[in-house]
């Protein structure tokens, strides 16, 4: 009997374990090339060695704002850096970020560095809260578009002149068709990033196209977007939770479809500028305005808030019920009562009564 070659054998099993080696190799450096980065986009090819002259030493000295965008690259941080005269080279920042594992968590905004730093001490400024300067604005759910005025004043120090200048030029602000030139109803709730530099015009067209956004998301076309718009900004003001609003929009609908007057007190608070009231007085209920809901049958003329996007579902995807009246009968809770017949929404109203009578100058 022939015995079998064992030094060819063992020859070919130590070619497939080196074969195998390089392969593990190879994996595990694509892994660590890119999975620190990966929040961030990536570094691009290898970067070469750094000398000493491709960078800067110390902290630098002046002032230099630069502005980080979604989606820009280590790469592309680096040569805009660069191009600043923050750092002296591309190749010596992707460097020193890449030896800083939190630089993938590095978010959009503007930054406030210094000409001719190191790269280590960039990076070590863009890691430190203190350095940017972006200003973080929250739009709360249902403002009036003259309380967004206010708000973004207050906030970003942009002069409410200038902001009611920008909203009198509607094609600017890219409001839709449905909105008749009004602004009110289409700056969405959010919180936004306000970089230093941002015109009056660049916040709220920012508002204007989030809103748009959501309403292409949500699949409402343009021939729905005014009556969508006006239902949502009225759930928006008359309920808190996303189930009373969508019972709220039913509400509409069912007396819509009676011919039945809507007699919202919601409309006319924003027909006379009270729109820190939840009660009317008999006096505001006649106010002659084509927001006057107990004057005027139907919708009124156009919305009465900024919506949500949970209201903009309610306004979508109403509830299924019988219901013709609803009044909320607990200010603190939100708890609202929903009624079918006029005996039972007068029950309601006697519990809100009693509530305003125990909570004095709360409606």
């Amino acid at each position: 009997m022939d015995l079998p070659d064992t030094r060819d054998r063992g020859s070919r099993r130590r070619r497939l374990r080196r074969r195998r080696a390089a392969v593990a190799i190879v994996v595990a450096l694509a892994v660590l090339g890119g999975g620190a980065w990966a929040a961030w986009g990536t570094l691009g090819p290898v970067v070469a060695r750094v000398t000493e002259s491709d960078d800067y030493e110390g902290a630098g000295s002046g002032s230099v704002d630069v502005k980080i965008t979604a989606g820009d690259s280590g790469r592309t941080i680096g040569r805009n850096l660069a191009a600043a005269g923050v750092v002296k080279s591309q190749s010596a920042f992707v460097a020193a970020a890449r030896a800083q594992p939190k630089m993938a968590a590095i978010q959009p905004g503007t930054y406030r560095l210094k000409s001719g730093m190191s790269s280590a001490a960039a990076v070590a400024l863009l890691l430190d809260p203190a350095s940017k300067v972006t200003t973080r604005l929250t739009v709360p759910e249902g403002l009036t578009v003259k309380q967004v005025v206010a708000l973004v004043e207050e906030t970003t120090g942009i002069p409410a002149a200038d902001l009611d200048a920008a909203l009198a030029d509607p094609a600017a602000l890219g409001l839709p068709a449905a909105a008749n030139g009004n602004a009110e109803g289409y700056l969405f709730p959010a919180t936004y990033d306000v970089n230093p530099g941002e015109s009056a015009a660049d916040v709220l067209k920012t508002m204007v196209t989030q809103t748009g956004t959501v309403l292409a998301s949500l699949g409402v076309g343009p021939e729905r977007v005014h009556d969508v718009v006006v239902e949502a900004s009225i759930a928006q003001k008359e309920a808190r939770t996303a189930e009373d609003m969508a019972k709220v929009v039913r509400v509409l609908g069912n007396r819509l479809a009676i011919g039945m007057p809507l007699q919202l007190d919601s409309t006319v608070s924003y027909a006379v500028g009270s729109t820190d009231k939840v009660t009317t007085t008999a006096e505001q209920r006649a106010t002659d305005s084509p927001y006057n809901t107990y004057l005027h049958p139907g919708l009124p003329v156009g919305p009465i808030s900024n919506p949500g996007e949970d209201a903009l579902r309610a306004a979508l995807t109403p509830a299924d019920g019988p219901w013709l009246y609803f009044v909320t009968v607990d200010l603190q809770t939100g708890e609202t009562r929903f009624a079918t017949t006029a005996a039972e929404h007068a029950a309601n109203v006697a519990l809100f009564q009693q509530y305003l009578r125990d909570h004095p100058g709360q409606g």
